[in-house]
């Protein structure tokens, strides 16, 4: 039965997003800052941007990001992490990650404005659709071959699953950094640790890895 994961990075005051974007620096500053440890690492160093120098972390944070692409059968994402609200009148958009896509299975785009499915060589798909959480879902399980099924961001669709009750896996990797502002994870989730095993562990690099499990 597929498994439904969600992989988010946090600050230590519970925000999921970040706010400084310009239209000159469109991530902004912080976004660095928030995942800066997750990118350092061999694996996402690999299977990103496709470096087979053997660089980067090998340590925890590591670890986590090898578990972020296994056994998966299906991605579900918001719109903002494909780019739509940067790119969404360019009918040539694909993505922000070139012709290679670190995902290698369908991943479904979660927009009101759906646009033609597009095939990548690599196994990627990108499917773009108008529908609930419990509908992206039903979709998602349909085309997962029994793999787990990944929710990838941003943090609103992050949120509807978790309202939802549809998670299975959470892993929240919380950074030591302060950001004050933005889309926090827990507001209005009292007692979600209610009926998940949670274990916690610290890496190398001072992010403590929180992992809550059906």
């Amino acid at each position: 039965m597929s498994r439904v994961r969600l992989d988010l990075n946090i600050s230590l005051d519970g925000f999921a997003t970040t706010t400084d974007q310009t239209p000159e620096n469109p991530f902004g500053d912080d976004w660095g800052r928030l995942t800066r440890d997750y990118t350092a690492t061999r694996t996402f160093r690999e299977r990103v941007l496709h470096d087979d120098t053997g660089a980067g972390t090998t340590g925890v944070d590591d670890a986590y990001a090898q578990r972020y692409f296994a056994d998966l059968g299906a991605e579900i994402m918001g719109a903002g992490m494909f780019g739509l609200h940067e790119h969404g009148d360019d009918p040539d958009w694909r993505g922000w990650w070139g012709d290679e896509p670190p995902f290698r299975v369908p991943v479904f785009v979660l927009t009101h404005k759906p646009r033609p499915s597009i095939e990548m060589a690599n196994g990627t798909s990108f499917r773009f659709i108008d529908a609930s959480a419990e509908d992206a879902l039903a979709q998602a399980r349909a085309v997962a071959a029994g793999g787990d099924i990944r929710i990838g961001g941003g943090a609103r669709t992050a949120r509807s699953f978790l309202d939802a009750g549809l998670v299975d896996e959470l892993h929240v990797a919380v950074v030591p950094i302060i950001l004050g502002r933005g889309i926090r994870l827990w507001d209005d989730l009292r007692g979600l640790e209610n009926g998940y095993e949670v274990r916690a562990e610290a890496a190398e690099s001072g992010v403590t890895h929180l992992t809550f499990r059906r």
